[in-house]
């Protein structure tokens, strides 16, 4: 893989990942565009223990233009997106509407006695799968999805070496149903300057679980649903895809190495190639399920920069807010109000029908 690094027209990083050694990469960024926005502002939340992004500019990011639009498409002819190059394989670059960033303005200290404020100091990015427009990360071929992973290692490794920085976190939308603002074919990289909540939640279940038998729980869990092979999916040497036994979501799947590691760059070259081959496959089953692209976020769980690393062990959480052929699973008051879900479908029919796929 040949990692090629330049600046955009406003001072932004991007970085090409080219499976080619002989690419060039010395299209300059032809467009006029204005600085880019500063950090936004963090705001403490006393009564869940939790912090707020309040990012007023990314009211004005694009949304869902047409595809002779599209700014993740390449550069070809006048038309400039945010990708100089006329192709490329796979591209890494600084979100041009962030939620975090390291352009951090001064702040005041509090909107209230209880409410602290910061500068929202971190780093979001975006990751273009492919320059197809057209296409999907299922329809990826297993050496594009290694590219992927590498440059998602790469990245993280980058993003957790940031002032601040304390958890990475890459994931992709896919689906207007989930809410994507651009159909091109992409993730995106968060880079928190906190341990987010769910993985608070999950570290100290963990830890709880190590004080009191020293054994590491997502592991533990993971040989204990291997054994059963009831909620497995698919499987092979390295990587095990499993409906967690008390899944939220109608059809939510783990994807783990059977080697617990901290997070992406950790994986050995063998668990790389091994993951394309089983994730692409359990996309195609999703798709399949209902003979309709389906839905779904992909959310890569790594342990935090700095603490607890210990007890994570790297997991991708695939899942999907359809139910049905017509039936979507909204967050209404028990989820969205409470935190409770109520799954519509039992975990072992939901891998069975994707067994079945």
């Amino acid at each position: 893989m040949k990692r090629t690094q330049i600046a955009l027209a406003d001072g932004r990083e991007l970085i090409y990942f080219d499976e080619r050694d002989d690419a060039v990469r010395d299209q300059p960024d032809r467009r006029d565009l204005p600085p880019p926005p500063p950090a936004s502002q963090l705001r403490y939340d006393p009564l869940t223990d939790e912090w707020v992004a309040v990012a007023v500019h990314r009211q004005t990011r694009t949304f869902l233009p047409p595809a002779d639009q599209c700014p993740l498409c390449p550069s070809r002819g006048e038309r400039h997106s945010e990708i100089p190059a006329p192709d490329y394989d796979v591209v890494v670059f600084e979100n041009r509407f962030p939620s975090l960033s390291q352009r951090v303005a001064d702040e005041p200290a509090e909107i209230t006695p209880f409410t602290p404020v910061r500068p929202g100091r971190g780093r979001c990015e975006v990751v273009c799968f492919t320059d197809d427009h057209n296409a999907s990360f299922a329809r990826l071929s297993p050496h594009r999805v290694r590219t992927v992973l590498d440059a998602l290692a790469d990245r993280t490794t980058a993003l957790s070496a940031l002032p601040g920085v304390e958890q990475v976190f890459p994931f992709e939308n896919r689906g207007v149903e989930i809410g994507v603002t651009l159909h091109h074919p992409h993730g995106q990289i968060y880079a928190y300057p906190f341990v987010t909540p769910r993985t608070r939640t999950m570290l100290a279940a963990a830890r709880r679980y190590a004080d009191r038998t020293g054994g590491n729980l997502y592991a533990d869990v993971l040989a204990t649903e291997r054994a059963s092979g009831e909620r497995v999916v698919t499987s092979n040497e390295h990587w095990t895809a499993y409906v967690p036994a008390a899944a939220r979501w109608p059809f939510e799947v783990h994807v783990a190495p059977h080697r617990p590691v901290p997070d992406i760059p950790a994986l050995n070259d063998a668990e790389r190639d091994a993951f394309g081959p089983l994730y692409l496959d359990l996309l195609r089953r999703f798709d399949g399920l209902f003979d309709l692209p389906m839905p779904y976020i992909a959310a890569w769980h790594q342990a935090p920069v700095r603490i607890d690393r210990e007890l994570g062990h790297l997991h991708l959480q695939l899942f999907s807010i359809r139910r049905a052929k017509d039936k979507l699973k909204y967050l209404a008051g028990s989820e969205s109000g409470m935190g409770v879900f109520i799954n519509d479908i039992a975990p072992e029919r939901a891998a069975e029908l994707l067994r079945a796929a």
